[in-house]
């Protein structure tokens, strides 16, 4: 879909898109062109039907290194609508798997927590470094961090600034599946279709549930859950997979 001079790949397979932040010579730092390029992804996603789930990683051998320092300096600010990377605030309605070689720090890190799902090499780095500079890391690092991982962890990892090994992330329940270096792709590109092969409408609405339930209050969490619920039990989809289920076939989705 993309050609291969462009600051981010977008690639189709069946109900998965694959988008790779594609500027290797400096370790996929993301400018305004490379964020513009995941959020038309993103909207793409978001947009498209016949798209159930989306992976994004990074080429040559990292995933992110974060903001584009440089491009920084000349001016630009590496946002769109969705925010840092064109993504860290508004994420898509659809589940987004991180596939992650190498370094994801600073913003790279941000990118990885807007994502639903983690899929990292076994020597791959992750971090939020901004407090070594005289920052923070307010791309969502603070935010979503101790939403994923333990408390304790979350405030060594961000007061420390330290680069902390994929092993120890995996540990702390951050990432889903750690694999052999240079794999992360096609294992997420597994997790991907595992995911794909679901009913569409209950994918995006499981995510929903999941994402917005912690901030319901606890006496409203059935009815809320029920608003999201009804249209996705009255779909044709919702019929199709009981009937295939009775026919002991695959069921044929339609995201109606």
């Amino acid at each position: 879909m993309t050609g291969p001079d462009e600051p981010v790949l977008v690639e189709r397979a069946g109900a998965v898109l694959v988008v790779t932040i594609n500027r290797p010579r400096v370790r996929n730092a993301v400018d305004l062109a490379a964020a513009q390029g995941i959020g038309a992804a993103m909207d793409l996603l978001d947009a498209d039907d016949a798209l159930t789930v989306g992976v994004l990683t990074g080429a040559g051998g990292t995933f992110c290194s974060g903001m584009d320092l440089k491009a920084f300096l000349r001016g630009e600010r590496p946002r769109t609508d969705r925010g840092f990377a064109g993504l860290v605030e508004r994420p898509p309605a659809k589940p987004l798997i991180a596939a992650v070689e190498g370094h994801a720090l600073a913003g790279g890190f941000e990118i990885v927590l807007a994502c639903d799902l983690v899929v990292a090499a076994r020597d791959a780095v992750l971090g939020l470094p901004e407090v070594r500079r005289g920052l923070i890391a307010a791309g969502g690092g603070l935010l979503r961090l101790p939403q994923r991982v333990p408390l304790a962890r979350a405030s060594e990892w961000v007061l420390t600034g330290r680069h902390v090994p994929a092993a120890e992330a995996a540990d702390a329940g951050l990432v889903n599946r750690l694999v052999e270096p240079g794999s992360a792709l096609g294992a997420a590109r597994d997790l991907a279709a595992e995911i794909a092969a679901n009913g569409p409408l209950a994918v995006r609405a499981s995510k929903r549930v999941l994402a917005e339930s912690p901030g319901w209050p606890r006496e409203e969490a059935f009815a809320r859950q029920w608003e999201v619920y009804e249209p996705v039990r009255s779909s044709a989809d919702a019929r199709e997979g009981a009937r295939a289920f009775a026919e002991r076939r695959a069921p044929r989705w339609t995201g109606r």
